[in-house]
């Protein structure tokens, strides 16, 4: 089976047309292209952590928290207070908010020595002498309400949290935050929090990586062409067919009705390093066959360059996209779409690489033999060296595969200390305004992650009032909590006022009427809005929040799984919905182990059938595995010893290095193959496929190093990860096809490979 070169120079003016007039269509749909910085949406509405979190926010409303925070060495400074103030009541009266909490928001509750309950505001006077503080500072302390939750424990912060209503946008919210604060200038450190805030730093960090890619990559790729090649069609060309790919598959975002998450962003820089591999394959053979004193016309050399590796291009091309449509058994979204977008960047470019290409090469007039091309083992830098690694290969094989072996080993046994994160603060540094913000939270205000349990029953039950008062004890239980609140906190709280202070009456009432009375006193000096983000109005659902003050995704989650284990139990009669981002962080760490787990093992899987159909053998196809069963785990272990978390982004890279990686191996052993078919040694065919493939493999190779380097610009730690991985991944492919492969070909002589008998 040979390539149809004939019909690509034949038909090479329609085949240009085509393709210029396939990207100008996408081209057109570029600026249809929205950003979705939303966590949650990484999952599929069907995963129960999405769905728990739309049924609490159906009960209890959509409104997100945005959290001013305020900090000095006393908050309770008079001018502090007041600026806390001015802040709240000028938050208050944009359409923005629903509702702001804060010290002068809250309320109050205490009993009077005839069993009155009073209900006041958590500071009703601001105090302007220390005695005044120190009064304040009590009553403070002893406030369940407001004490931890707006209120840092030592009085070094203050927090004032804005309600969203559910059509407010990140961008309005964060700009009127930062208007009012303006407003109100003070001596006091400023930070802002919550989930809009950090969205619209993922926004604004998407836009600033894609703006920041762009030239850098450009000028990376043409340089690294220039270098290696040697010739304008050298750059222009494969450089063309990168930027005509990336137009193709982010054009097709809009299109498909899609939008731009943290993932995509490595779609631009996935096909700038890969979508020029083949194109360097058939301009490095061009030159290598266009030697001095040549006669061959420029289609002629085209016509040979496709008969040579045509057909090995469509099988790496093939394997590369077979193992990014693997990304496809993901669960988590954006890992899904990028596996298709990528997969139909690279087809596009494969395509292009053996139509487009050959089409304009025919066309150009042949160029000035490019110096050292085509002259194997000579005094060339390049030539030389590969020519004298191939030597020391094949003359001390069981040494090589020896080395190749116990370094792969020592790597790999870093696996055990990989962790998965799913936490959208972990993206950035911990001096990143957000990361700042979060680290505060923790320490000041119980956590920056929440879990929410919602619990529907006949809420002024006793029995069921006092389950919810356990479950909250047993949260506040967990070390790794740092504050909780519910109704039955209040009611505790009620209960001990209409007692006369008497700390034994803070307990739940025996009775419901005696609960629905504590209600009804409440109602006389405070308002039922008061209780609105803790219990419904019929009293028919009842939510418990815990916030969690740690940042690490195996801590949140452990927390997740310790109230579905054990927690929950006292609820049998009654309907329970775990929520909030905790559970969200916790399903992404199942979904990110098990879509790479999956992915994996089907990329490697599928990557072996697809070699044996295009090799005609079965043992071609394991043969072409044998590099990515060595390389894949030692990438793990370095992961594990680097301290590089699993994420979101990193989960795609064992799909993309497979996909990508397997290519050298291809072109490696089609031309060991044919060399050893025709008659010379193991060690001879080792030597002359280095010489004669190992130039483009190189280069193949380095234009996928320089490429994904470029991520790491990019403002998001798993991005720069991600970058850094594939590099080291391809690093160990390229050294996998360039040691491993040939020294395994001269210790066990493959037989799809060996001259056939006769």
């Amino acid at each position: 089976m040979t390539f149809p070169s004939e019909w690509v120079i034949r038909f090479r003016w329609p085949i240009i047309a085509i393709f210029l007039a396939i990207t100008a269509l996408f081209a057109t749909r570029l600026p249809g292209i929205e950003i979705d910085p939303e966590i949650k949406n990484q999952l599929p509405p069907d995963m129960p952590a999405r769905e728990n979190v739309h049924k609490i926010e159906e009960r209890f409303g959509g409104s997100e928290p945005v959290m001013v925070i305020l900090s000095a060495p006393d908050v309770l400074q008079a001018s502090t207070l007041e600026r806390v103030r001015a802040i709240g009541d000028d938050l208050a009266k944009v359409k923005t908010f629903t509702r702001i909490v804060s010290p002068f928001t809250l309320t109050d509750i205490s009993g009077s020595p005839d069993g009155m309950m009073l209900v006041e505001p958590a500071i009703a006077r601001i105090p302007t002498d220390d005695a005044g503080r120190a009064a304040l500072r009590e009553r403070l302390k002893a406030n369940d309400l407001v004490f931890g939750n707006v209120m840092a424990s030592d009085f070094s912060a203050v927090a004032i949290i804005a309600m969203l209503s559910t059509e407010a946008s990140d961008a309005e919210t964060v700009a009127e935050l930062h208007r009012v604060v303006d407003a109100h200038p003070g001596p006091e450190a400023v930070t802002y929090g919550g989930m809009p805030d950090i969205r619209q730093h993922v926004s604004d960090d998407i836009r600033s990586d894609i703006r920041r890619f762009a030239p850098f990559g450009v000028a990376v790729i043409i340089v690294f062409l220039f270098a290696t090649l040697r010739q304008l069609r050298g750059v222009v060309l494969p450089f063309s067919i990168q930027i005509m790919s990336i137009i193709v598959s982010m054009g097709l975002i809009p299109v498909l009705g899609w939008k731009v998450q943290m993932v995509t962003v490595t779609l631009p820089v996935i096909l700038l390093a890969v979508g020029n591999d083949h194109a360097i394959h058939l301009v490095a053979q061009y030159q290598e066959l266009n030697v001095p004193g040549t006669t061959k016309t420029a289609g002629e050399l085209t016509k040979e360059v496709l008969e040579r590796l045509g057909l090995p291009i469509v099988a790496a091309g093939t394997t590369t996209v077979a193992g990014l449509l693997c990304l496809l058994t993901h669960i988590v979204v954006p890992a899904v779409q990028l596996g298709w977008l990528a997969a139909w960047g690279v087809t596009f470019a494969m395509a292009a690489s053996l139509l487009f290409g050959p089409a304009v090469l025919s066309i150009l007039p042949v160029p000035k033999p490019v110096a050292g091309a085509g002259v194997h083992g000579e005094g060339h830098g390049l030539d030389l060296a590969l020519n004298r690694l191939a030597k020391f290969v094949a003359a001390r094989p069981r040494a090589v595969l020896a080395g190749c072996l116990v370094f792969a080993v020592v790597a790999a046994s870093g696996i055990p200390l990989v962790e998965v994160d799913t936490n959208p603060i972990n993206y950035y540094p911990r001096s990143a305004p957000v990361a700042v913000t979060a680290l505060e939270v923790n320490d000041h205000f119980g956590g920056s992650t929440e879990i929410a349990v919602m619990v529907e029953g006949d809420i002024q039950d006793p029995e069921t009032m006092k389950k919810i008062d356990r479950l909250e004890r047993d949260l506040k239980a967990m070390p790794q909590i740092g504050y909780t609140m519910s109704i039955a906190t209040v009611v505790r709280k009620m209960n001990q006022a209409v007692s006369g202070g008497d700390p034994a009456q803070a307990k739940i009432p025996d009775t419901k009427e005696a609960i629905a009375q504590l209600f009804l006193l409440y109602s006389m000096g405070g308002s039922s809005e008061d209780f609105e983000r803790m219990v419904d109005f019929d009293f028919e659902h009842a939510v418990v929040t815990a916030r969690i003050n740690s940042l690490s995704t195996t801590e949140i989650k452990g927390v997740v799984d310790e109230i579905h284990r054990e927690v929950l139990s006292d609820f049998k009669d009654n309907n329970v919905v775990v929520g909030g981002f905790g559970t969200v962080f916790s399903d992404l760490v199942d979904a990110v182990v098990s879509g790479q787990v999956s992915s994996l093992t089907l990329s490697i899987v599928v990557v072996a059938v697809l070699d044996a159909l295009v090799f005609g053998s079965i043992g071609a196809g394991l043969w072409s595995i044998v590099p990515l069963l060595v390389a894949v785990p030692m990438l793990f272990g370095l992961m594990g010893y680097a301290g590089i978390e699993l994420n979101v982004v990193t989960a795609m890279l064992s799909s993309i290095m497979i996909g990508v990686g397997v290519d050298y191996t291809i072109h490696y052993l089609w031309r060991y193959r044919e060399l050893r078919r025709s008659g010379i040694s193991p060690e001879e065919s080792v030597i002359e496929t280095m010489n004669s493939v190992g130039r483009g493999i190189l280069f193949n190779a380095l234009s996928v190093v320089f490429g994904f380097s470029i991520l790491f610009l990019s403002n998001f730690l798993p991005v720069r990860f991600f970058g850094f991985l594939v590099v080291v991944s391809i690093g160990g492919c390229l050294l996998a096809a360039f040691l491993l492969l040939p020294s395994l070909c001269v210790v066990f002589k493959p037989g799809f490979a060996e001259p056939k008998k006769g």
